[in-house]
């Protein structure tokens, strides 16, 4: 079988005639083998193959929060806490960080939906309290949060959750870090204990999602593939009206989620990916 067919055009790697469906990131500079590619680390671009119609214009990345205050970000849910009786604000920026102190609800950014990107996050906990280890996540394609309607309209049910943990030493799992929370378990869990500062970088391309954390890649699924759950982790059932894992949204907005602990995020990026047909 004859080997793919590959062209430069500037920021964008268009590679076709291959047999099978996929998309990925590599390197642009490589070598073309007997039926496939052999990458190298000579600057980024796009693959766009296997026989697809269009293909992906990759952007740089840019930063969603620029590091002084939440410009373009919304919070949802609760807004406030208690702390030694005083009502303090749940999300805040401190020393460059968004910083959330724990009760449930979301910080969402506003200012644009995504379809397809890379998005990449720094983040760490504090380090727990007794028991109570930190908890929080990632929404990805989300809608509007509603406290009204809290189960239908929160991200791991209504699009998914990326949960975050302080977990670091435990078993991959539904419920664990860098999985589709309810849905898909990690591969395996190389997160950094807290306070340690953890990177993970989350890619979503149509209905292919993978993550990674720490440079290791640890889930890579099509959604299509996901089955569907009426189960939640504690047991009772998922909320009717909410999306079987095929049918959740392939475009919405990024959100953050404050849940319990405090969790500090010192970076959010992304990188659109822009769709473009081919000759």
């Amino acid at each position: 079988m004859p080997g793919p067919i590959a062209q430069h055009r500037g920021n964008l790697l268009l590679a076709t005639d291959f047999p099978m469906a996929d998309n990925r990131w590599v390197e642009t500079h490589r070598e073309i083998r007997e039926g496939g590619f052999v990458t190298r680390n000579y600057g980024l671009g796009l693959a766009c193959w296997f026989g697809m119609a269009t293909c992906l214009f990759a952007g740089e990345f840019r930063d969603l929060f620029d590091g002084h205050s939440l410009a373009g970000w919304v919070v949802e849910g609760r807004k406030t806490r208690l702390v030694d009786g005083k009502p303090e604000p749940i999300w805040r920026v401190e020393n460059g960080c968004i910083v959330a102190i724990g009760g449930y609800g979301f910080l969402r950014y506003d200012r644009q939906q995504f379809s397809d990107f890379v998005l990449r996050v720094e983040y760490r906990f504090a380090p727990p309290q007794g028991r109570r280890h930190g908890n929080s996540g990632i929404g990805i394609r989300t809608p509007v949060y509603d406290p009204r309607q809290s189960l239908r309209t929160r991200p791991s049910y209504a699009a998914f959750e990326v949960q975050l943990l302080d977990d670091a030493g435990r078993k991959p799992s539904k419920g664990g870090t860098g999985s589709l929370y309810r849905y898909v378990a990690p591969t395996t869990n190389p997160a950094k204990p807290a306070p340690a500062w953890n990177e993970i970088e989350i890619e979503c391309v149509g209905p292919r999602i993978r993550v990674r954390l720490n440079g290791e890649k640890i889930l890579d699924v099509d959604q299509r593939t996901i089955e569907s759950t009426t189960a939640r982790l504690d047991g009772t059932r998922q909320p009717r009206g909410t999306p079987s894992p095929k049918d959740k949204p392939l475009r919405g907005y990024i959100s953050l989620q404050s849940h319990t602990g405090r969790v500090e995020f010192r970076k959010v990026q992304i990188r659109e990916m822009k769709r473009g047909a081919t000759d």
